[in-house]
């Protein structure tokens, strides 16, 4: 369901990663079922309940991206875009990221990645990995009520992130992850019970630097990731950003200006 709109690969087509969710080769195949992910055939991870099989599959995918695909500099992140302009909401678990991500991909803007931007290094471009957006905890209801035509998965409880469900990818999204788009806004959102919504200008340097503390292989890539980093900070507008209100929120992004030239 939640990857309905995604095309088939054929079968003898090339693909970055081969993955699969498969019951482990013991007892544990039948008592108190238990599935293993397993990439290029090895199982970098230990076996979690079957019943987490999808969250399973995609934290996998997470991993199997932000440890491999070097040939990007890759945030911890999410990235929406609008009117040919991309926000960067680079920030750690807890901070309202991905509820923020489901509210504005539902309320018209095109979502490129909930937790990774992919920055291409040949031009800075970010390029698209749309995939269902987690929500867990009190998030699930919160998209669930801000928008009830809005696609979610099933609620799997007692995962070590608590409860999580995934919002389904918007079709047109989905569609649209050939385009790359260059970055206008680096934004650090922080969720704050009955905070205004308050978007407060942030210093270059300092948003370079809490950007490559999210950064999975900005030193691996050396130069090369100094370079990426330094030209993506360079292009766009940066700010601290908390909130309560989702509403609030979404006009906070409608209203925002891209760089001038």
């Amino acid at each position: 369901m939640l990857y309905a709109d995604y095309p088939l690969a054929e079968q003898d087509g090339f693909a970055d990663f081969h993955v699969s969710l498969a019951p482990p080769r013991d007892l544990r195949r039948w008592f108190r079922p238990q599935v293993q992910f397993r990439f290029d055939g090895y199982s970098p991870f230990k076996p979690l309940p079957l019943d987490q099989a999808f969250p399973m599959f995609e934290w996998g995918l997470n991993w199997c991206v932000s440890n491999h695909a070097n040939r990007y500099l890759i945030i911890h992140a999410a990235v929406v875009e609008k009117g040919g302009y991309a926000a960067i909401l680079p920030a750690p678990p807890g901070s309202g990221k991905s509820t923020l991500c489901a509210a504005l991909v539902n309320r018209g803007w095109r979502l490129l990645s909930d937790e990774l931007a992919l920055i291409r290094i040949s031009d800075g471009k970010l390029v698209p990995i749309p995939r269902p957006v987690s929500l867990k905890n009190a998030s699930i209801d919160i998209i669930r009520n801000y928008e009830p035509s809005a696609v979610l998965g099933r609620m799997v409880a007692d995962t070590m992130k608590g409860t999580v469900a995934h919002m389904k990818a918007p079709a047109n999204s989905v569609a649209r992850a050939s385009e790359a788009v260059r970055a206008a806004w680096v934004i650090f959102p922080k969720y704050k019970a009955n905070a205004a919504a308050c978007l407060e200008a942030l210093p270059q340097s300092r948003a370079f630097m809490r950007v490559a503390e999210n950064a999975f292989n900005y030193s691996l890539l050396g130069v090369k990731g100094f370079e990426a980093l330094a030209g993506l900070i360079d292009v766009s507008l940066c700010y601290d950003f908390t909130y309560s209100k989702l509403d609030e929120a979404i006009e906070t992004f409608a209203a925002l200006k891209p760089p001038t030239p």
